[in-house]
């Protein structure tokens, strides 16, 4: 705890990059199919998924000791991401997050400034993590440390970034609150001498519950939370969003519905992602997301769609209990 608390002090002082570009957004994207089914978005879902403690370090837990994940994102235009996780528990340190989440946006065609052609260059993202959380009474707390890493044709830029995290787990009832602050830190290196890079920091807060009579489990989770007024990059340039609109794109809504004790269908809608990419000509499903989750043994299986306008994205992730499997029991 010591250790932890001395994490916290250097991370809230290590806010210091002020930039004018934005970069490193692939680690906001959703690192596996359950969380992509429910909006992309949430910090208080704690159950036996050893991918969540990125979303917030305090989602790692006991249960998922010994826990390995993978995950892949097919994206748009041969672009994909892979994301793989596993969990496990120390005799001195206790348990331990590791991850590493790799985005490739394969071969791009590259222009000089008079539009001649340059030939193609590869560009790719990558981002490595280690995660403690620890149990206080109805409380846990956790903090990621990730480095982060990018690529675009030979020009790199690098960070240091954490990420802090609560969740606080009633005793009684199946309610959960969590709370996330999230790519603190600093640059490592930049782009070029020119060039100056802002980190995605953002705070989310959110809350899981399921009421006693109902075979659904609701999560509501508020993000970018340290603006109001989030930058609109709606397709629909004309358009200005109103004082309602603004809060809403705060807002990711999901549920589970529990069908079965090992089977759980999801759904999520995300108002940011609708009012960016909604568009008057090709309908409205952009924001909302579904997927299935099975259980079977000591694995766990998952698959999700999120919609883009008139395409959607596709994610799949497999987990399983590699201690458990080794161990044949």
């Amino acid at each position: 705890m010591k250790a932890l608390g001395l994490s916290v002090i250097f991370v809230i002082g290590s806010v210091s990059v002020i930039a004018q570009t934005k970069s490193f957004e692939f680690i906001n994207l959703p690192g596996n199919a359950t969380l992509s089914a429910l909006g992309g978005v949430n910090v208080s879902s704690v159950n036996q998924n050893v991918n969540f403690y990125q979303s917030n370090p305090a989602l790692a837990g006991d249960t998922t000791n010994g826990w390995g994940s993978a995950s892949y994102l097919f994206y748009f235009a041969n672009i994909g991401m892979a994301n793989f996780s596993y969990q496990h528990k120390f005799n001195k340190v206790g348990a331990l997050s590791f991850g590493a989440q790799h985005l490739s946006y394969g071969q791009i065609e590259g222009y000089d400034a008079t539009g001649v052609a340059t030939g193609k260059f590869n560009a790719n993202e990558t981002a490595l993590y280690v995660g403690k959380s620890h149990r206080i009474n109805h409380f846990q707390v956790g903090v990621n440390m990730k480095g982060v890493f990018s690529n675009v044709s030979g020009y790199r830029a690098s960070a240091l970034l954490f990420d802090l995290g609560g969740v606080f787990i009633h005793p009684r009832q199946d309610l959960k609150v969590g709370l996330a602050m999230k790519n603190l830190g600093f640059l490592l290196t930049e782009y070029s001498e020119t060039s100056t890079t802002q980190l995605p920091f953002d705070i989310q807060a959110g809350i899981t519950f399921k009421p006693e009579h109902m075979p659904v489990r609701f999560s509501f989770t508020a993000h970018h939370l340290t603006t109001f007024a989030i930058p609109n990059s709606s397709v629909i340039e004309s358009e200005k969003p109103s004082s309602l609109d603004k809060v809403l794109s705060h807002i990711n809504l999901g549920a589970e519905l529990l069908i079965h004790r090992n089977v759980n269908l999801l759904v999520g809608y995300n108002f940011l992602r609708h009012q960016e990419l909604k568009y008057v000509s090709a309908g409205s499903g952009s924001g909302f997301s579904f997927g299935v989750l099975a259980h079977v043994k000591a694995m766990e299986m998952s698959f999700s769609r999120t919609s883009y306008v008139t395409s959607g994205s596709y994610q799949i992730s497999i987990s399983a209990n590699i201690e458990k499997i080794i161990r044949g029991h």
